[in-house]
């Protein structure tokens, strides 16, 4: 299971200890407003891949962020969307509805993430989805950097809040980590007293297969996205770990992957391939790269890429590529 490095749990168990807190926080919104981003700043590391294509989250992960006096198992979820047509009715789509509304179940708190000085349908579907669970909310107000003048927010941040009970709401910037000291403390009294409930180093549930397969396709999303939003999934074949030894120097842990890139069209694979294999060869090495950051090892990553037709509204096949409620 992956590890953080050079992350300390500040509590240290002891005769006078202060109490100790931790439980889950479901993490909901609307696709593409930063959850995944603010899951990742809170943790101090990278659990959840993030684009700037909606829905790059498809599956329920959680986030353990360990933190002075808790521990916040962050439950990052697809967001949820509305609307009608094609992109929101395929099976994919309703097993991600159904994923994230599922997360709510056993949770001890929730964030409501929205954008900054924006509230649509999808945020309002959100927040009922919330109040149905009958569970503290928090309003994470993401983005806030992107406002020269904060007070221009104020009337904004009135009005979402008018008719609406959150527990507490929290202007932040995910991505320059402002605001997140005085959300984690309006959460960590909402959780239980009880100790960690994982060790302190330990940052995802995910397996370390798991990602490997999320950060190829967070180079999908990132380099297809528009091509190809949601006709890309990406399943690991092989993951093999071993050791380099060379005399002289401490072995290094070295990993091998193997990971099918999976379309739907013909016409998809030659567009994921790209010409003489230019495009697939750049994923291949940005996402090698960026395994070999989260695993802090020697990567030999391999990528093919195959058809299936129609996998993404085809049950079967999801339950096949690891998606599940």
């Amino acid at each position: 299971m992956p590890c953080a490095d050079g992350l300390a749990n500040p509590y240290n168990p002891g005769m006078n200890a202060p109490s100790h807190r931790a439980g889950h926080v479901a993490v909901l919104g609307r696709p593409n407003v930063g959850k995944s981003t603010l899951i990742n700043a809170l943790v101090g590391a990278k659990v959840s891949i993030v684009s700037a294509r909606p829905q790059t989250t498809r599956h329920r992960m959680l986030g353990i962020a360990s933190v002075p006096g808790g521990q916040l198992l962050l439950v990052d979820t697809p967001g949820i969307h509305g609307g009608k047509g094609k992109s929101t009715a395929t099976a994919m789509h309703r097993m991600m509805n159904r994923a994230a509304r599922g997360a709510l179940e056993g949770v001890d708190a929730a964030l409501l993430v929205v954008r900054a000085g924006q509230w649509t349908e999808e945020d309002t579907l959100a927040f009922d989805a919330l109040r149905e669970a009958k569970i503290p909310v928090l309003l994470v107000v993401n983005q806030v950097d992107r406002f020269a003048d904060k007070s221009a927010l104020l009337p904004y941040l009135e009005e979402v809040s008018r008719d609406r009970d959150f527990a507490s709401v929290h202007p932040v910037s995910a991505l320059k980590r402002k605001g997140l000291e005085a959300l984690v403390n309006a959460v960590l009294p909402l959780l239980p007293e009880q100790p960690p409930l994982y060790a302190e180093d330990e940052i995802t549930d995910k397996s370390s297969r798991f990602l490997a397969g999320e950060l190829v396709r967070e180079q999908l999303m990132r380099q297809l996205g528009a091509e190809l939003p949601y006709a890309t999934t990406v399943e690991i074949e092989a993951f093999e770990e071993s050791t380099i030894k060379r005399k002289g120097v401490p072995p290094q842990p070295m990993f091998r992957i193997g990971a099918v890139i999976w379309v739907e069209r013909d016409g998809q694979k030659a567009i994921v391939i790209g010409k003489g294999g230019t495009r697939l060869r750049e994923i291949g090495t940005k996402a090698r790269q960026q395994m070999e950051r989260m695993f802090d090892a020697k990567v030999h990553l391999e990528t093919w890429v195959r058809v299936r037709e129609g996998w993404s509204d085809d049950e079967a096949a999801l339950k096949a590529f690891g998606y599940s409620e």
